[in-house]
């Protein structure tokens, strides 16, 4: 799919290429799909990009261990690890991050995108005073326009962290453009991408509103 689609050239930018998110993204689709199903969909291709997103990352020893059969070196994560869920729809993805790295904070960004200007409008930041981590993961199911993720990252960076990744479910190839543009020094890695926006900046054919779907608020 990543090869249909025209996006900037870069090392740190990555759709998940595996049948068992294809399948998954593929349920995420269908309009029939529940509220419980569809988050529990969303948990399964979160620990999918909680692996991908995290293959970079430094260890660091520990002290020796005995497994049943002898001693090893224990290891662990070497960084402090923050996620950084976009509200709300980011909400819905926590959970498979948390499990993967459970000694993770979270730190919330409420951010929504205004229906006529597109434009995103900041409402909730609830940052520390300091930058207390050494590598924060934005994470929202939609790249559409991205202008959201675009302006979640700047606020990161403004906090003073400089190791920054984001992850996406579905995202559209303009959206990964813009978000490049702005900042080609953050890692990406999305589960699928879609060409099109339609006149509203929904992702087509996407997944729909992932918040209304996910926390069954539909109008």
């Amino acid at each position: 799919m990543a090869s249909k689609t025209e996006v900037v050239s870069t090392t740190v930018f990555k759709v998940v290429n595996h049948p068992l998110c294809a399948a998954k993204i593929s349920l995420l689709r269908d309009r029939r799909v529940k509220p419980k199903q569809f988050r529990e969909i969303v948990f399964e291709i979160s620990l999918m990009l909680a692996y991908e997103c995290t293959a970079g990352l430094d260890l660091m020893q520990t002290k020796m261990l005995e497994s049943p059969v002898g001693p090893f070196q224990g290891v662990k994560l070497a960084d402090k690890i923050a996620i950084f869920p976009i509200l709300r729809a980011g909400l819905g993805m926590v959970e498979g991050f948390q499990t993967m790295m459970p000694a993770a904070r979270v730190h919330h960004l409420g951010l929504y995108r205004e229906k006529t200007t597109l434009l995103p409008v900041e409402y909730y930041n609830k940052l520390p005073s300091e930058c207390n981590v050494d590598v924060g993961i934005v994470v929202d199911p939609m790249l559409a326009t991205a202008g959201s993720a675009i302006a979640a990252v700047s606020i990161i960076k403004d906090w003073g962290l400089k190791r920054i990744k984001l992850c996406c479910i579905c995202a559209s190839s303009q959206g990964v453009n813009a978000f490049r543009d702005a900042h080609p020094d953050v890692d990406l890695f999305v589960a699928t991408m879609d060409e099109e926006l339609n006149d509203h900046g929904y992702i087509v054919p996407g997944l729909g509103d992932a918040g209304d779907r996910l926390y069954k608020t539909f109008a």
